[in-house]
This record gives structure tokens, sequence and C-alpha cells, in this order.
């Protein structure tokens, strides 16, 4: 393996890693001798500060990893922030709602309610804060969801014994659609 793919081998790495990497665990994995691991990774990095990447490759607590560069730090910080607010899907508000009405829900329950599978929507709103795991039903051992106080401060509310009635948005033969489908 010459420098240039050694190099290559170890920004790979780096751009997966979530906590610095050591010298010694980047040379085991790569079969290299750690000098040569160190050198790389200092060749590396002086590129980056010469040619004026974004990110910078440099040494923190006891290893290597790859951090943004602070001259951009107001561009990262509105990337991700914007990020945050980023409105729900038809699919994810449909779900939160289920989960809202419902709760403690397990997926499958959820999944029977909406008529199709949640699981990436669930991810999602897990991700975001919005509902959390709770324990688990009895019977199956399924993980049961509700919401958050995250979900009530969103929506303004103290618990969600404010939610609005569903009565209003049903419609006028709801008995009959749901004795249909029982």
């Amino acid at each position: 393996m010459d420098d240039a793919e050694l190099a290559a081998a170890l920004e790979s790495i780096m751009l997966v890693v979530d906590e610095p990497v050591g010298e010694l665990q980047l040379a085991q994995v790569l079969e290299q001798p750690v000098e040569r691991i160190a050198r790389v990774l200092e060749d590396v990095s002086a590129r980056y500060t010469a040619a004026g990447h974004g990110i910078d490759l440099r040494r923190a607590a006891g290893g290597w990893r790859l951090y943004t560069r602070p001259e951009y730090a107001q561009y990262v910080e509105r990337f991700v922030l914007d990020g945050q607010s980023v409105r729900l899907t038809q699919a994810a508000l449909e779900t939160l709602a289920v989960v809202a009405y419902k709760q403690p829900v397990t997926r499958s329950r959820i999944s029977a309610i909406r008529g199709v599978n949640c699981d990436g929507v669930m991810r999602t709103l897990v991700t975001r804060g919005l509902i959390e795991e709770c324990g688990t039903e009895p019977e199956t051992g399924a993980y049961l969801y509700r919401t958050t106080s995250l979900f009530l401060e969103k929506l303004g509310l103290n618990s969600v014994d404010q939610l609005p009635p569903l009565a209003p948005f049903l419609p006028d033969d709801v008995e009959e659609v749901l004795d249909a489908s029982g």
C-alpha cells in the first residue's frame, strides 16, 4: 500500500468515526506500522490546512478525528439548527397523532391503524425527540411508545389531556366503517 492509498484509507475511516481514534487501532486495522500511520495522518492534516479545506484532521483526546474549521462554525450551526426545524411529513404527522391519542402504543398497533408499515417514521420521531419508548407490552414483549415533553412543548400543552377531541374529525359513519373492517 503506497502513501496515497494509505491516506485515502485513513480519510475514509476518519469520515465514519464518532470519537477520536488512536494511531495504534488504525495501525492494527490497516496492518501498518504505527509510525507510518502517524506520519501519514500528519501529512493529511497539513494538506487540509495548506489547501484551506473546511475540515481539519487533528489530534484530540488521544486520537485523531475530523473537525470543521472554527471560521465556518456559523454556517455549520445554521445548517444543523435549520435541519431540526424541518417540517414533518404527512406520514410522520399521522403516526405522531396515533401515538398521541393511543399511547402507550406498539409499532404494530400504529401500523394496523395507519394501514402501512411505520418503522422508518417511528425512527424519525424518536430521533427528533417527539416520541420515546416507555416499556414493553406484557403479552407480546413489544416496545410501547408515548409522546415526550418536547412534543407537549412544541404544541404548547401541559399534558395530552389537552389534545382536542377526535370526534369532530371522524366521519359520521365511523361505527359502520369500524364494524366492516373488524
